[in-house]
């Protein structure tokens, strides 16, 4: 009589839910990866690009979704899949975090986006107007009173840069922060005679997707001292998410620590030979 052979052990099947969750936020995360590269790299105008990385959002929110689906689903048949429903957790969260702090932030701050030490006369855009001047773009001219006002309430620390040195060395440090900063200058004018006061104007770019922002940075004389002024303001959209009164602050923090450094340098001395005395006569 022939033995006979129990059937191999069936594993349970993966719960196809699991598998869209991760497949979702894969597709997500190369959304929105390729959106930033374009944006940065200037293969496509802002705003397309924009939708394409809210569209990778999206998709990651489906597949959160997706994958509070298949965790019921995995608790009430014992399919498998929990890996891969836990990974597109993890994708998703490091897509979403940092958007939703901007939503919080949109939400919170003011929708400006024209930062300036000086609001009555804001430094100029002359070299950057050209480049605001396409479609979407915001005006070379200054937000006017109501940007100033909401900047006033929500920003009050931003004040002028009053120097204890003068125009010239004030505009060496400014520019020597600029391009430590590695803005792209676009143009430079030193406060050399007859034109006393100094101007630079440089595109500022956002941490990751690479906006442009422009920046205009006048630097004049007081007397013996100098004053800075300085100008940051979005090129696209209605509303900065408070990034141009963080660089405008930050550049302020840093021209005061570093005037205030260069007030403290010793000042070289030359050594001053003493006359040689003259020579005895003899009398004979």
């Amino acid at each position: 009589m022939a033995r006979r052979f129990s059937a191999p052990y069936q594993s349970e099947p993966v719960s196809s839910l699991a598998s869209w969750a991760r497949n979702l936020a894969v597709f997500a995360v190369v959304a929105v990866v390729v959106s930033i590269i374009i944006v940065r790299f200037g293969f496509l105008e802002p705003k397309p690009a924009l939708a394409t990385f809210f569209g990778g959002l999206a998709i990651a929110g489906l597949s959160f979704l997706f994958g509070l689906a298949g965790f019921a689903a995995i608790w009430q048949n014992g399919s498998r899949g929990m890996g891969r429903i836990l990974l597109a957790f993890l994708i998703n969260a490091l897509i979403l975090a940092y958007p939703a702090y901007l939503a919080l932030q949109y939400r919170r701050l003011p929708a400006i986006h024209d930062i300036t030490t000086d609001p009555i006369d804001p430094p100029r855009f002359d070299a950057l107007a050209r480049l605001r001047t396409g479609d979407g773009t915001n005006p070379a001219v200054y937000a006017g009173l109501y940007s100033a006002e909401q900047q006033r309430h929500f920003y009050p620390d931003i004040e002028p840069i009053e120097l204890e040195i003068t125009a010239e060395r004030a505009y060496a440090l400014a520019l020597q922060l600029v391009n430590k900063r590695k803005w792209l200058v676009i143009d430079e004018r030193a406060p050399q005679p007859p034109r006393r006061i100094g101007r630079i104007e440089a595109v500022a770019r956002t941490p990751i997707m690479g906006f442009r922002e422009d920046v205009s940075i006048r630097v004049a004389p007081d007397g013996d001292d100098s004053r800075v002024d300085i100008r940051s303001a979005s090129r696209y959209f209605d509303s900065d998410l408070g990034s141009n009164a963080a660089r405008v602050t930050k550049f302020i923090d840093d021209l005061n620590t570093a005037a205030d450094s260069d007030a403290l340098k010793p000042v070289k001395k030359t050594p001053v030979i003493p006359p040689k005395a003259p020579a005895k006569t003899v009398k004979k």
